[in-house]
């Protein structure tokens, strides 16, 4: 009986390829040396995770014992897993392996056929996708194994993005929210419950610029790594959309931020270049909010652990809502606090001050009265606030255009200085919102009053962009990052 060795710090999952391998060249008609096999997988210091290396191990026994000629296998590269049968099934992360083969050589990359779309991806790329290894061996033998057609682009829009349109009020948050848009700066929506902070957050994505192609690549190779990307979720849009999280508050640390024995990629990354949304926050644990400090400042995640570490790109957009007290109603117009000082005191200090400086943008909204509800008026749909955070990017990336690809984001204060000089009123406006800010920290919603007949009172708003919405003639909102967006 053949005997097949796999070294190379290989893990349970690709040492079970050795009866995976059997099994499919067994069932495929191909014979098995009877005789000891080692499979060294190279660079033995590297750790080896998933079922990936299934086809390239069984094409290498194959040539190795003069089934299939080796010189076929020249400029191929292979990644799939074998069923029992022969068949070729998907794995995780094809899109980054097509990335990577299409910049560093022509070889003809050889996927399963669900990985097809992702693999094609890539516009250099070459890729076929057999449906058995039956098949892929006879294409070798004859010649005839050729990269399949790319799938045709389309500039479809994407007609399930929320539409701003749809909202009734709220001009200070729609106000804020195209600030956000057009700086990339972070925003924390406080109010009581139904003033529509979700609503409003939904339709962010839908008033963000259209990624471009190297965008895209980012945004889909992340997630085929975590293996979220199927055939049906790979878009066929030529601009597809940016991704939109919103995971639930009761998420763990590693699962926000990345981690795992074999780390993987967190929700700050499957949000990289969209939008990372956080409802109710001040139900998230506290450490687990702490994590998103080094992502906001430094736009990636590093996942170390003892043998190795990983590095994960995290550059979103944060757009948080909570409650302003713990039953909701800390200064809602219309409905009392019932609320003691202690109890808003807890839940002012779920969020803390450096992570609170971090967010840029805070915002009061108030419930719409039931007479506006009646009376809608349109709003301005999405497509026209689109534009003018389109016309606002293309002026920041026209100003730094003589640096190194920050376009306004991040900059730093010695660029901003020289590119982004502002006018005396506009300086004046940015210390005044910062002073606003500054007082705010303390008491990041509302601050208690005194309470009177055992209930607390309202007490003044933080509107950190309120003068910069009220203001007339051209504006400037500048972030903690440095990243201000001129707005006409």
């Amino acid at each position: 009986m053949p005997t097949i060795t796999l070294v190379g710090l290989a893990a349970t999952a690709v040492k079970e390829s050795r009866d995976r391998v059997h099994a499919a060249l067994a069932n495929s008609g191909f014979a098995i040396p009877p005789r000891r096999i080692t499979v060294n997988l190279q660079p033995g210091d590297l750790p080896k995770t998933g079922t990936a290396f299934d086809l390239p191990i069984a094409l290498a026994l194959l040539a190795a014992s003069g089934q299939l000629p080796p010189d076929v296998l020249q400029h191929t590269c292979a990644v799939g897993e074998l069923g029992l049968d022969g068949q070729l099934r998907s794995v995780r992360g094809v899109l980054a392996v097509a990335r990577h083969v299409a910049a560093t050589s022509d070889a003809l990359l050889i996927v399963p056929p669900d990985n097809l779309a992702e693999a094609l991806r890539v516009p250099s790329a070459r890729a076929m996708a057999p449906r058995t290894l039956i098949e892929l061996v006879a294409a070798l033998r004859d010649g005839s194994a050729r990269s399949d057609a790319r799938p045709q682009r389309t500039d479809a829009p994407h007609g399930d993005t929320p539409d701003l349109g749809d909202v009734v009020g709220q001009s200070l948050a729609v106000r804020a929210l195209e600030i956000a848009a057009a700086g990339s700066h972070n925003l924390l929506l406080v109010g009581p419950p139904g003033a529509g902070k979700t609503m409003l957050a939904r339709r962010l994505p839908g008033i963000l610029p259209p990624l471009d192609e190297q965008e895209a690549l980012e945004v889909l190779a992340i997630h085929s790594v975590a293996g979220l990307l199927g055939p049906e979720q790979v878009p066929t849009s030529a601009t597809p959309a940016r991704p939109f999280r919103a995971p639930h508050h009761s998420i763990s640390t590693a699962g926000l931020v990345g981690g795992g024995g074999w780390p993987r990629p967190g929700e700050v990354s499957l949000a990289h270049r969209g939008v990372l949304f956080l409802d109710e926050l001040s139900l998230f644990p506290r450490h687990t909010l702490e994590s998103l400090r080094q992502p906001l400042e430094d736009g990636v995640v590093v996942v170390a652990r003892a043998a190795r570490a990983v590095r994960f790109p995290s550059r979103f957009a944060l757009i948080a809502a909570s409650n302003p007290c713990p039953c909701g109603y800390a200064g809602c117009d219309d409905r009392h606090c019932r609320c003691s000082v202690a109890d808003l005191e807890r839940h002012r200090a779920r969020l803390s001050g450096p992570l609170a400086d971090r967010i840029d943008l805070h915002v009061h909204v108030q419930r719409v009265p039931p007479s506006d509800l009646a009376t809608h008026t349109p709003q301005e749909r999405s497509a026209e606030v689109r534009a003018r955070v389109i016309a606002a990017r293309e002026r920041q990336r026209a100003r730094y255009a003589h640096t190194a690809g920050t376009h306004g984001i991040g900059i730093s204060i010695r660029v901003g200085r020289v590119y982004g000089a502002i006018t005396a009123r506009a300086s004046a406006a940015r210390r005044a919102a910062a002073c606003r800010l500054t007082q705010a920290r303390a008491s990041w919603a509302v601050r208690p009053a005194v309470p009177v007949g055992g209930r607390c009172q309202r007490g003044p708003i933080r509107r950190t962009v309120g003068t910069a919405a009220h203001a007339t003639g051209p504006r400037v909102v500048a972030g903690r990052r440095g990243g201000g967006a001129l707005m006409g």
